[in-house]
């Protein structure tokens, strides 16, 4: 059985310099809207250059999936969402019990059927550098994505992100309105900055997250 192509690009992604082209051929039952959608999610251009981003770690099986608002450097170059120093998200994610590897993205979707991607890919240094059209365009591939895998649920890490793209006043917890048909659950940001979230908060979102909406 041939390997899901977004695992088989970002396996690709992590041996490709930063900036190298590769030849990239459009499978035949991919149309030209998901190939875009794919290829932009696996951290390449249209053209085929492998761009400083973070590839999206998912599959067809996924119980969860995991939305950042973009990569951080320390990312990019990890290969591993959420790597800045003192960022909680992994720490949360062990104490939910909803990982056994601490920065293991491929065993987190292998094993616990969790994936990762980022509302935007573009890696920045501070979030601020963002604009709304990117926000925009981001979530609409965003929509797309889940539709297409239909993961168990959404759960979307950072409010301030989920309010600059979604909606300006939103709270922590189940979202009225689905993301492309599954449920959609925003938690505030893991960032050690964030000091109004403890970890055993981050912890609890992240079950809540995981478990059946009411």
């Amino acid at each position: 059985m041939s390997t899901f192509v977004p695992q088989r690009l970002a396996r690709l992604h992590l041996a490709t310099p930063v900036g190298e082209t590769v030849l990239l051929k459009q499978p035949a039952s991919y149309g030209d809207q998901r190939w875009s959608d794919v290829l932009e999610g696996a951290g390449f251009s249209p053209t085929g250059q492998r761009l400083w981003t973070l590839a999206d770690s998912v599959s067809p099986s996924m119980q969860m999936l995991i939305c950042g608002l973009n990569p951080s450097p320390a990312s990019a170059d990890s290969a591993v969402a959420f790597a800045r120093p003192g960022n909680r998200f992994w720490p949360a994610m062990l104490g939910a019990g909803l990982a056994e590897i601490d920065r293991d993205p491929h065993a987190l979707l292998h094993t616990h059927h969790i994936g990762m991607t980022d509302l935007v890919k573009r890696t920045t240094r501070r979030a601020d550098e963002l604009d709304r059209v990117e926000f925009v365009d981001g979530f609409a591939r965003l929509e797309r994505l889940v539709e297409w895998l239909h993961p168990g649920s959404l759960c979307f890490v950072g409010l301030a992100g989920w309010r600059a793209a979604v909606d300006r006043k939103a709270t922590p917890g189940w979202q009225p309105h689905d993301v492309g048909g599954r449920p959609a659950y925003v938690m505030p940001s893991t960032s050690g900055l964030n000091a109004s979230a403890q970890l055993p908060d981050l912890t609890q979102h992240l079950l809540r997250a995981v478990a059946e909406r009411a």
